[in-house]
């Protein structure tokens, strides 16, 4: 029988919703790991994403009364971290710039065949990448958003998303081939 993973550590997590303490800290161990790679995924940098990370958790053991199983815990988690790390990011004001505001398209051009390419080379590179770049990178190809859940993260059209992702997949190859 297969188990329904919306119910992964259903157990600790309604210990932790009675305010049980070791069992927000092993929840808190199973998932931080993982929440701070998304985080520096978005971020970029180490001590942004610790900071958002954290903060995560605090509001997530806050509201985990609102979480009722419609996906995982750490689907559930994720979100708010991804959410996080775009209200941080907004903060610090790194512009998305609308696709009408340049004189070039890319919804036109043939897709790239691409060369297995050394991982390593991809996290030089998704570093070396303006924050918003990274941004788009991140959702559509690591966490698996499409254009439209993109658009309503960020406020943006689906075009404005999915010209970002095109620039951005374009100027990661650049950097790529420069290493």
């Amino acid at each position: 029988m297969e188990t329904d993973i919306r119910f992964t550590h259903q157990t600790l997590v309604e210990q932790c919703k009675t305010g049980n303490t070791s069992s927000q800290y092993e929840l808190y161990g199973l998932y931080v790991d993982a929440m701070f790679n998304v985080g520096l995924r978005f971020l970029g940098n180490q001590e942004d994403a610790e900071d958002i990370v954290q903060d995560s958790f605090v509001d997530a053991f806050k509201n985990l009364h609102r979480f009722k199983y419609e996906s995982s815990f750490g689907a559930w988690l994720k979100r708010i971290v991804i959410n996080k790390s775009i209200n941080h990011l907004r903060v610090k004001r790194i512009p998305l710039v609308p696709m009408e505001a340049h004189e070039f398209h890319l919804a036109d051009e043939e897709p790239e065949e691409v060369d297995a390419v050394d991982i390593q080379k991809v996290k030089l590179g998704m570093a070396q990448l303006p924050d918003g770049y990274r941004q788009i990178i991140s959702l559509y190809l690591i966490e698996g958003y499409d254009h439209v859940e993109i658009s309503e993260i960020l406020g943006i059209s689906t075009n404005t998303s999915k010209s970002q992702y095109h620039r951005a997949k374009k100027k990661l190859l650049e950097i790529i081939s420069e290493l």
